[in-house]
């Protein structure tokens, strides 16, 4: 069986909204995408775009995604890897190909010298969590991740003016 893990292309855009939509089913929060083929072209694949996507495939079938982007430590003074979005479609989970996506990163990483490789999980996703740990994740304890959405950035901003 053939695997490969490569850049996404302009003729991903269909496949990637749809993944996108996938990984909100599965995480609950379909209500929330507002992502559109036309965003997806200047998000994921213009050539500016801070966003990396790549297309997970097995036999030439698209059978997930990773979204990743660079970060930085000022405490290393280095860049890092943030992995946003890792998604696999159900019928291909448990095959490896996780693992060779993070293996793919990770080579990237010290590649291009990043110190650190950081990504989220959801709580409730007990699976992943086991999977991070046996490839010797650890969880930040002392850190919560804080977030102000559209509407929030935009009450921040008129009080400031």
């Amino acid at each position: 069986m053939s695997e490969k893990i490569r850049p996404a292309r302009k003729s991903d855009v269909k496949i990637i909204l749809q993944f996108v939509k996938e990984l909100a089913a599965f995480e609950r929060l379909s209500h929330q995408v507002n992502l559109t083929e036309m965003k997806v072209k200047k998000s994921f694949l213009a050539k500016n775009s801070v966003a990396k996507t790549l297309i997970i495939e097995k036999n030439g079938v698209p059978c997930g995604f990773a979204v990743y982007f660079y970060n930085f430590s000022t405490f290393l003074g280095s860049k890092g890897i943030y992995l946003e979005d890792l998604y696999i479609r159900s019928e291909f989970r448990r095959q490896g190909l996780g693992r060779k996506v993070f293996a793919y990163l990770a080579n990237l990483a010290v590649k291009e010298k990043c110190q650190r490789f950081e990504w989220s999980v959801l709580d409730w996703n007990k699976p992943a969590i086991k999977f991070y740990r046996e490839l010797g994740a650890r969880p930040l304890k002392q850190w919560q991740i804080q977030r102000l959405d559209a509407k929030a950035i935009r009450k921040l901003f008129k009080k400031s003016i």
